[in-house]
């Protein structure tokens, strides 16, 4: 469908933050001002307590501005980016960003140049400034690894080249990747990234095999070109972690959460020591598909036989404000907001941006944005995205704007928990055990991908980067025999791993953004262990949880999930995981029983 012809209130309300044009350029011309005046602290930011006040709400308020118009105006780009005017906008708001990261590269060098005892002091004297001590706390965690301003610039100028593999790889991957075609259901199409994991999930395994090998026959094609682009992206994490003075790029990522490297490794840990589990749902898919051998292509295939329940979006609104129930009467009133304020786009339109996503701003709505297909995955995907909004509500609601942004670490908690109460009320209320076995592998087949799969690719990510910081060589074979044994390892003897799995370390595009994807696995994990105790019904769970969607970034991402009872730093809340994803396989054990 073309955009103009989807229903008006199955798009969402972007006239929430600018009703018109001319509002646009009046708040775009009025922060370009703001900004000439923040440039006139250069130099004089902490020479009192008033000045460093007075340039911190300054700068908050630029920040806030900034962040409405370039929400805004990919949101407005994203709803059809074949729309001249929605491109428009998207470069208007890239060109603010690049102003002010040029305008602004003196206020890092020059606040931490301060000692932090007088900006302590300053905060003692004036009361105002305590709204910005934890903000101050954690730039001034920095000071050490913050250099002269001189040099600050020559690493800010060096960033541009800096992104190059990440800028190849993601010209190659999305722009230059042509995969050829392939047959399915006797059609002949186009394969691409978006149908690749559709196809994985035929019926026919000749089809599966097919599709396998032809969209892996073009990563072995530019094997050396990738490696040399990911090489390259170890080399600079490696060059940014030394010229900041961090002992490792690990580090250096965790650094800004306030998060040990302990952390990271026991995530690894804790999976190396509870492998039987994974190894144990590969060999009942394996029995349930009859298999003398489990390939690679058929990990993702359904584990249900017969038509699946389809959904309407009143349906799938329904399911969600039933299972959220757990949460408490406010959590749903606040959530049926969504429905009747428009925070939704719901369907696809020519040009629309893939996928499903929650973006928004401080005081203003936050938006959902759907490809809705009917499907119980559209379901949880549903739930799933309106978790991210009602973090985001209830933060922006109880947080000042300097608080309200929860960082990544946490992103991935609401977003989860929202998901396991939605997959929780499905099980519980399948009509048969055909559906029942469908929400439960459903539960399996996330946790294999989000817990098992992302710490086999952490796990990667580090011995690669330990590889180049050891000296060792890192070429294509290399990388795909570290790649090719870890997948053995997390698979286990009842899965093949064929041998162009050894490249799929290559098309993964989150390496070029280091030590990322660690966070959905301990997201996961987290967002487990709350909603356990929420079905539970665990004193004082519910209010802990509420308590910590309004916490925003008002702590350390540790410290926040501790007040839910939930502490990272050990392996408890993995391990607790792992025992729920124990106790959904064996209910599908139970029910293949039956169908025997």
């Amino acid at each position: 469908m073309q955009r103009k012809d989807i229903k008006v209130e199955d798009t969402w309300d972007l006239t929430k933050y600018f009703k018109s044009k001319a509002e646009y350029e009046k708040l775009y011309k009025e922060t370009l001002k703001l900004l000439d005046e923040l440039v006139t602290y250069k130099g004089r930011i902490c020479e009192s307590a008033d000045s460093l006040y007075n340039f911190l709400e300054l700068n908050d308020k630029i920040s806030l501005n900034v962040e409405l118009l370039y929400v805004y105006s990919y949101l407005y780009h994203y709803s059809d980016t074949t729309d001249s005017e929605g491109k428009i906008y998207r470069d208007k708001a890239d060109k603010l960003d690049d102003v002010i990261t040029e305008k602004t590269s003196f206020i890092d060098s020059e606040l931490l140049s301060t000692p932090y005892e007088t900006i302590k002091k300053y905060i003692k004297d004036n009361k105002k400034l305590e709204k910005y001590a934890f903000y101050l706390e954690k730039s001034f965690r920095y000071q050490k690894h913050v250099l002269s301003e001189a040099e600050e610039r020559i690493i800010s100028l060096a960033n541009i080249a800096l992104g190059t593999p990440d800028n190849v790889f993601s010209a190659l991957d999305n722009a230059d990747s042509k995969f050829g075609k392939v047959i399915v259901d006797g059609k002949e199409e186009e394969l691409n990234h978006s149908n690749y994991i559709k196809f994985m999930n035929n019926k026919d395994r000749d089809t599966r095999k097919k599709v396998f090998e032809k969209y892996y026959e073009f990563f072995v094609n530019h094997k050396n070109t990738i490696a040399e682009m990911y090489k390259g992206q170890i080399k600079e994490d490696l060059f940014t972690s030394k010229v900041r003075k961090f002992n490792s790029p690990l580090e250096m990522s965790l650094y800004s959460d306030n998060i040990d490297v302990s952390v990271y490794k026991n995530l690894i840990k804790t999976l190396h020591d509870n492998m039987d589990p994974m190894y144990e749902y590969m060999k009942v898919r394996k029995e349930f598909l009859g298999l003398d051998e489990l390939h690679m292509y058929d990990i993702y295939v359904d584990m249900v036989t017969g038509s699946t329940r389809t959904f309407t979006f009143d349906e799938a609104r329904d399911v969600v404000l039933e299972a959220v129930k757990p949460l408490g009467e406010k959590y749903v009133d606040d959530l049926t907001k969504a429905f009747e304020n428009r925070w939704i786009d719901r369907y696809p339109n020519d040009g629309k941006r893939s996928g499903a996503y929650q973006w928004g701003s401080y005081g203003v709505d936050p938006y959902v944005s759907l490809n809705f297909e009917g499907t119980e995955d559209s379901v949880s995907t549903l739930a799933h995205e309106l978790g991210h909004a009602m973090h985001s509500y209830y933060s922006d609601n109880k947080q000042d704007h300097v608080y309200a942004q929860y960082p990544i670490f946490l992103a991935e908690i609401a977003s989860t928990v929202n998901e396991v109460l939605v997959n929780e009320y499905l099980i519980n209320n399948a009509k048969d055990d055909n559906e029942k076995l469908l929400y439960l592998t459903s539960f399996l087949d996330k946790f294999r991908a989000t817990v098992y799969r992302q710490t086999m690719f952490a796990e990667f990510e580090m011995l690669a980067h330990d590889m180049e910081q050891n000296g060792e060589a890192l070429t294509e074979e290399s990388l795909s025999e570290v790649y090719y044994n870890l997948n053995k390892l997390y698979y286990g003897d009842d899965v093949v791993s064929d041998d162009l799995i050894r490249y799929e370390w290559s098309r993964i595009p989150h390496f070029y953004t280091p030590f990322y994807v660690y966070k959905y696995a301990t997201g996961f994990c987290a967002a487990l262990a709350i909603a356990s105790d929420i079905l539970n019904k665990v004193p004082g769970a519910q209010e802990r949880y509420l308590e910590f969607l309004s916490s925003g970034g008002s702590k350390y991402p540790l410290d926040t999930l501790k007040n839910c009872n939930v502490d990272m730093t050990t392996s408890e809340p993995i391990t607790k995981g792992i025992a729920m994803f124990n106790e959904k396989l064996n209910q599908v054990k139970e029910i293949l029983k039956k169908v025997k």
